[in-house]
């Protein structure tokens, strides 16, 4: 039952991320001033090393839905978010060390 529990607060984290960064990257590339596709702002997120920024961006409603399940007294699901913040975290210095 509490696998199960962090299981699904894993899954709705990790979707939550997903959406984030995809709502991120829809917005630096229509700020961009030009018509950038999502494929061609990701590669110029990567070329700038600015890809760590985007997927911290992308986290940033996860920390909604961790209050949110604290909140609800979902302990187990809160903890699924925080794997995959954590997750998030080794992606970015991942990223941020790649580029050097």
């Amino acid at each position: 039952m509490i696998k199960k529990e962090i299981i699904i607060g894993f899954i709705i984290g990790l979707l939550i991320n997903c959406l984030g960064f995809i709502l991120c990257l829809f917005i630096f590339s229509t700020l961009s001033g030009q018509e950038y596709t999502f494929t061609e702002t990701m590669k110029a997120s990567i070329k700038n090393g600015s890809l760590g920024s985007l997927i911290a961006l992308g986290a940033i409603p996860n920390l909604i839905t961790f209050f949110y399940f604290l909140r609800k007294n979902n302990i187990y699901r809160a903890r699924g978010i925080l794997l995959v913040c954590l997750i998030a975290a080794i992606c970015i210095a991942i990223s941020k060390f790649e580029s050097y």
